[in-house]
């Protein structure tokens, strides 16, 4: 935002107060003002009113006529004919109504209907200064009512609504016009006023962005008005002329720099793109230890797209390269950000570990949670996938934590900084598991022992994995569970506990439990027939529940 901008809004609510305060006061007063004097006129012509019905009873009175029905009368018609002549226009009208709710007279025709009769008795009663406002055969009325006691009067003087308020309507449009008129003007001066308040700093503005753009230090600000803008200009002037002295003596001493580092920098660019950053500046910093292999405790991370082959086969190969690049950019990102290093891409598969070169005591968790991030990512990828109509991925990731060999392997002329060792294995065998299982994540037993709590996990099997004769549990891991996955869960891990316990009947009930809670739910399906199979056939004394995998 630029300074002339941020001070027509300082100053715009300056001005635009007092003329909206101004338009306040002056719709209220103007309001008020005219009401007050309408209000009197209906009043004063009722009291003219009033005199005039009260002299026709003091005259029947002083004549002993006030008891005489047809003199009443006459005196009534004579009231009738003396308030028609107080009608001024079209929108006046009064009439009188008596004790039981009917219309003595009135100077015009009306259509009173009962309801119409008890709505206006209500608001007379409830009328404490005598001013009413009531709607009449569709028409808004104001009026002002007074009583006559020895006719059971009840008189309405009143006008219509438009009429009554319209010298209001007329006033407030004046002044709202006024105000808008005054407002633009103002804001069309405070533009015109700002723009020559703020015109040497823009050419102040002007000078560095083309000092900037053009790195042409000579360049000057010209001097106009003598105040603390001019001051500005003509120090800006003086740094100027100084930094042009510097920036050549710099550039002597940046080019010494840039040819000493321009070697380095080729080389970090270069291998940057195919290992760690972090691995380079351990490098830099010492050279001979990376050529030595270390053995240390790391987290291992294995995905794969699920039916990539399938998928590759139905495009073409450029949108088959672009999707790939998208999705490794979504998941590579999420690796990062939990200090993971991606050691290879397998195709379309990913290897990353965490843990190296630089150790942390959470490497564990931190691995899960990049896990779970990239299963949480993959959904805004297949958005994108399905924008240009591509099928969505399904991905496996299996987590393992535990001892590797860590360092740089291979040749002289190609070398790798990777990890190998049963862990690793362990973590890809995890990935594939998670076909069979229907899970999106797989983690080891030792990972468990290290995020159990930190993370909702639920246990999916005991499985000796191929090249292995002892067996292990296996879990899926979660953030956040809902009520009912909480349920399903609780109940899957008292059948799973029954399951072990060589209670198979009992586990069958609880996994039928889970089926009701999640139809869905493969694992308690695979529970349910293992229950029956062992039902039929019992294990032997040797079970421990683990099952053995011949595939990988």
């Amino acid at each position: 935002m630029t300074i002339r901008s941020k001070v027509i809004l300082i100053v715009l609510p300056l001005l635009a107060a007092p003329l909206i305060l101004t338009l306040i006061v002056g719709v209220l007063s103007t309001r008020n003002g005219i009401t007050h004097i309408a209000t009197k006129h209906l009043s004063f012509k009722s009291g003219i009113l009033i005199q005039y019905i009260e002299n026709q009873w003091h005259l029947l009175e002083a004549n002993g006529f006030s008891e005489n029905p047809d003199y009443l009368e006459v005196s009534k018609k004579s009231v009738e004919e003396y308030a028609g002549t107080l009608i001024e226009n079209s929108e006046e009208l009064i009439f009188a109504l008596t004790g039981v709710g009917e219309l003595s007279f009135s100077t015009s025709v009306v259509d009173l209907k009962e309801e119409d009769v008890q709505e206006l008795i209500m608001k007379f009663e409830e009328s404490e200064t005598g001013w009413v406002e009531f709607e009449l055969q569709d028409l808004h009325y104001v009026s002002d009512i007074k009583n006559f006691y020895p006719f059971g009067w009840t008189l309405v003087n009143a006008v219509e609504g438009q009429f009554f308020f319209g010298a209001i309507s007329t006033m407030v449009s004046r002044i709202l016009i006024i105000f808008v008129v005054s407002l633009v003007v103002s804001i069309m001066l405070l533009v015109i006023l700002t723009g020559f308040l703020t015109r040497p700093l823009k050419r102040i503005d002007e000078v560095i962005r083309r000092i900037i753009e053009t790195n042409d230090l000579s360049a000057r600000v010209d001097v106009v008005f003598n105040d603390e803008i001019g001051e500005i200009g003509h120090y800006f002037n003086l740094m100027t002329r100084q930094l042009e002295v510097a920036n050549d003596q710099m550039k002597n001493y940046a080019l010494k720099a840039v040819i000493s580092k321009r070697n380095e920098s080729k080389i970090r660019n270069i291998f940057q793109k195919y290992v760690p950053k972090s691995v380079i500046d351990r490098f830099y910093e010492e050279p001979e230890s990376m050529l030595e292999g270390d053995s240390r405790v790391l987290g291992i991370l294995f995905s794969d797209i699920r039916q990539f082959t399938t998928f590759s086969e139905k495009l073409p190969p450029h949108e088959v390269v672009e999707s790939l690049n998208k999705y490794f950019e979504f998941m590579v990102d999420s690796i990062i950000q939990h200090n993971g290093i991606v050691d290879k891409y397998i195709g379309d598969a990913i290897m990353a570990f965490f843990g190296a070169p630089v150790h942390h005591d959470n490497d564990a968790l931190e691995t899960v949670n990049a896990g779970l991030e990239m299963i949480d990512r993959l959904t805004v990828f297949n958005d994108w996938q399905i924008k240009y109509g591509r099928n969505p991925f399904q991905i496996g990731v299996g987590i393992n934590y535990g001892y590797v060999t860590v360092g740089n392997i291979g040749t002289e002329k190609k070398m790798d900084y990777t990890v190998i060792g049963d862990m690793v294995n362990l973590a890809s065998r995890l990935e594939g598991l998670t076909k069979m299982y229907h899970e999106p994540i797989l983690i080891s037993e030792s990972v468990y022992k290290k995020i159990e709590d930190e993370m909702l996990c639920r246990q999916i099997d005991r499985v000796v994995v191929k090249g292995k004769t002892a067996g292990s549990n296996i879990y899926t891991v979660k953030r956040h569970l809902t009520a009912r996955e909480k349920e399903l869960w609780l109940t899957y891990d008292d059948g799973l506990t029954r399951y072990y316990n060589r209670e198979f009947t009992e586990a069958e009930k609880l996994f039928k439990e889970c089926l009701k809670l999640k139809r869905s739910d493969h694992c308690s399906k695979l529970y349910i027939k293992r229950c029956r199979e062992h039902m039929d056939n019992p294990p032997g004394e040797d079970w421990t529940g683990a099952v053995v995998l011949t595939t990988k």
